[in-house]
């Protein structure tokens, strides 16, 4: 998936504004496309959206997803059609959108939640499949086998997971690694085997994950990434790093030994409100690092 595409997605279907030219009711009825009516970028506005240099490509209501609440969104590229999708949690469910064609949007159908709803829902993809968590009780991971949407049969479709993965309950986040297919929920209950930090689920068997082990002496994560390390650091080139967003402070692990993971560092900043997220560049030089709160919480409104 394309950075780019992503972020534009992003941009176009989270908390988008009521469309009137779909008569989709999302519970099933069969869906034409959609012309998305292309508007370009200009004067800091896409039609009614602020915009930054992004064009606005289309757009989805909500009700269209049947849905009150949307929260995250990732996307996957069909390596054998060439296709693109965009995948969005909802409160409900999870729904699939054929993004190839930007002028004709499709909506190809929605995975209900594995258990109730939640204003929190995340998903990433290994290969050809979703793993989708959720802060709903019990929800586990639900798996998804994305080449089901090549010719979905009903479109919108109410699709069933693939299996699910119930070690955990609920979840903030979900990381993976694709070098090392290793799955890594993040976010749990802050009272089981590690305190709501990452568990770790080997991805061997896509549809049927095994745990295996864990990290929690650092607390709830609430966020995190997992590289295998290509950074100026000799010490840890190709070691597998954890890198959590633990609240009040930044969490470093080398994981590369899933029975054995060895703490880096802990990395605390100035004016912390809430450490939030963060991403490594492409050299894995640096993280940016977003704080939730620290602007509001700090007297100077200086960000870390």
């Amino acid at each position: 998936m394309r950075p780019t595409r992503v972020f534009i997605m992003l941009l176009l279907i989270w908390g988008c504004s009521k469309s009137d030219d779909n008569p989709n009711d999302g519970q099933g009825n069969t869906q034409q496309p959609i012309d998305t009516s292309f508007v370009p970028c200009e004067n800091g506005f896409a039609g009614e959206y602020p915009c930054n240099g992004y064009d606005l490509l289309g757009h989805f209501d909500l009700s269209e997803f049947g849905a009150q609440s949307a929260n995250d969104i990732w996307g996957w590229t069909d390596t054998s059609t060439g296709k693109e999708y965009a995948i969005m949690g909802l409160d409900n469910g999870t729904v699939f959108i054929d993004i190839t064609d930007t002028e004709n949007l499709i909506y190809l159908g929605k995975l209900p939640t594995a258990t109730t709803s939640s204003s929190w829902r995340d998903i990433k993809v290994m290969g050809d499949y979703a793993y989708i968590v959720a802060e709903a009780m019990d929800h586990g991971v639900q798996i998804f086998d994305l080449t089901k949407l090549r010719a979905p049969e009903n479109i919108p479709e109410v699709f069933e997971a693939d299996g699910r993965y119930t070690g955990i309950g609920n979840a903030h986040n979900i990381v993976i690694n694709e070098n090392s297919g290793f799955a890594y929920p993040v976010g749990t209950d802050r009272n089981d085997a590690f305190n709501g930090g990452v568990h770790f689920l080997d991805l061997t068997n896509p549809t049927a994950p095994t745990a295996a082990g864990g990290w929690g002496m650092n607390g709830y994560t609430h966020d995190a990434q997992v590289v295998t390390y290509t950074g100026p650091d000799a010490d840890y080139s190709g070691a597998e790093l954890f890198v959590g967003a633990n609240e009040t402070q930044v969490v470093l692990v080398d994981i590369t030994d899933k029975n054995n993971p060895v703490e880096v560092a802990t990395l605390p900043y100035p004016n912390i409100g809430y450490t939030h997220q963060g991403w490594f560049t492409e050299d894995h030089r640096y993280f940016i690092l977003g704080d939730e709160l620290d602007e509001i919480n700090s007297a100077s409104g200086q960000g870390p």
